[in-house]
């Protein structure tokens, strides 16, 4: 699954190289947190947040009843919080 999201994030970054994930496994989720730098959050989020919930939608429609859920979290690297949403 990280391997579609990072797919995913790569066509909108710029600046792939300065792109980091964080996997969290707990009990019933699977917690992603993508660190973009500045200039790349709009690009990955999109306009009115279209291009991370597409993200959360494709990410849900891939895993199954069995598997964990996904909780994806955007955010500015050393920064805040600015998209993050749980979703599958």
């Amino acid at each position: 699954m990280l391997e579609l999201i990072k797919y995913i994030v790569n066509q909108f970054a710029e600046d792939k190289d300065n792109v980091s994930y964080e996997v969290v496994e707990k009990e019933r989720v699977t917690e992603v947190t993508i660190s973009l730098s500045s200039s790349d959050m709009g690009k990955v989020i999109g306009k009115q947040g279209k291009i991370a919930k597409a993200l959360r939608t494709l990410v849900a429609a891939t895993t199954t009843k069995d598997e964990k859920k996904y909780v994806i979290e955007i955010r500015e690297k050393d920064g805040e919080a600015v998209d993050a949403e749980e979703d599958a």
